[in-house]
């Protein structure tokens, strides 16, 4: 006769005792401090509170299943999203080449030098724009943040951590940042600071849009500000706050790829090694 199957429904049914008991403890010391604590409800109040959450619970129950389930399955979606993003970049930073290279000899032979080159240079733009736009971030980051630590502003690091990240959209994220790190200021030290915050985030986008961004990006990433701020608001229609971000490094990336394809062929040096189509 085996004895380990009663000795384990046993303490399963001690732990369900014990767990039911602690409930009922707590709901009681709920119910001990509606009536004692500030609310000072009395026992048909309390009773009146209880019966009516429960009515509410019986009449939403399947709103309230549909809403875990779809939040459970967003959950789930976002998860799954973030392990197939890096499991992509890993393999599209190791053989991202191989992939490219794949990718070309898929055209005609005639296309494939142009196409080849087009996506050097391509990839070159998209670099120098991250690098620039990191770098330009993290100055305007920082300027900001020295100012509302000398002004004494509260939240100082999140708002120069907005500040980094509006920074990553041209022209309007830098406003729009540092219109939020102003009104912080006015809220928490009056309309002086705040006015003395907004001439420190004035003077840092002046140097961002007169110095920084033509010595850092320089002409390899330059784009009309009009093509920018239609790119920007097409982006946000098309994408939101996601589209933003990639709109500029986008357009920039196509624009060197157009350039590039409507040169003329380069000639091929005689000592270079034809694999597949593509020189090497």
């Amino acid at each position: 006769f085996d004895t380990s199957g009663l000795a384990y429904g046993y303490l399963a049914g001690s732990a369900v005792d014990q767990l039911t008991q602690n409930a009922s403890d707590g709901v009681r010391q709920i119910q001990e401090w509606a009536r004692t604590g500030p609310l000072h409800l009395s026992d048909r109040q309390v009773d009146q509170a209880i019966d009516s959450a429960q009515t509410w619970i019986n009449s939403n129950t399947t709103s309230l299943t549909s809403t875990g389930i779809a939040t459970a399955a967003t959950l789930f979606e976002v998860l799954t999203g973030m392990v197939l993003v890096i499991f992509s970049t890993f393999f599209f930073l190791r053989d991202g080449r191989k992939i490219w290279r794949f990718l070309v000899r898929l055209f005609p032979v005639n296309a494939r030098w142009s196409l080849a080159d087009a996506g050097d240079a391509s990839w070159a733009t998209l670099g120098a724009y991250v690098r620039a736009t990191v770098l330009v971030a993290f100055i305007d980051a920082v300027g900001i943040y020295i100012a509302l630590v000398i002004l004494n502003v509260q939240f100082p690091l999140p708002l120069a951590a907005l500040v980094f990240l509006g920074a990553f959209i041209p022209i309007v994220g830098a406003s729009v940042s540092g219109a939020v790190a102003v009104l912080v200021a006015l809220v928490d030290q009056g309309w002086v600071i705040a006015l003395i915050l907004l001439g420190a985030v004035i003077l840092v986008q002046q140097v961002e849009g007169h110095i920084l961004q033509p010595l850092i990006m320089g002409r390899a990433v330059a784009i009309h500000p009009l093509v920018v701020i239609v790119g920007i608001a097409s982006g946000v229609v098309l994408a939101g706050i996601v589209g933003a971000l990639v709109a500029v490094p986008l357009i920039a990336v196509l624009n060197t790829a157009v350039r590039r394809l409507g040169r003329r062929r380069p000639e091929i040096p005689p000592t270079a090694v034809v694999v597949g189509g593509v020189p090497t």
